[in-house]
């Protein structure tokens, strides 16, 4: 029996080469926000601002696979594309937006029933 993509479902979401790109890019480390932090005694020179809010995981590959939240549904039938949010291995989340139910990267999967 097919299932049908409604909203709040979770499925697993298959990253692309270019969602694991531009994941990377815009994660930093600890380490990396600590020395932009103490940066010489002068605050005009520090270049991260306190408060600042860092995205930080581990590295994202394409073919990796996350939860995804289904926030929208493009459709009535089981070949719907849905947009959704994937919560990545870290502190951030990636916006989806129409992907659609398979195999390959940047498509999601429903989950096997344990």
């Amino acid at each position: 029996m097919e299932q049908i993509p409604t909203i709040g479902r979770i499925v697993h979401y298959r990253l692309s080469e270019d969602d694991a790109k531009q994941i990377n890019r815009r994660r930093t480390t600890g380490a990396s926000i600590a020395a932009r932090l103490t940066y010489g005694d002068d605050p005009q020179l520090k270049a991260w601002p306190a408060g600042a809010q860092a995205h930080i995981g581990n590295e994202a590959h394409e073919g990796d696979t996350y939860p995804m939240l289904i926030t929208r549904v493009w459709g009535p039938n089981a070949e719907a594309a849905v947009n959704g949010q994937c919560f990545l291995d870290g502190n951030d989340v990636l916006w989806v937006i129409s992907a659609c139910v398979g195999e390959g990267p940047r498509s999601f999967s429903w989950p096997a029933r344990a």
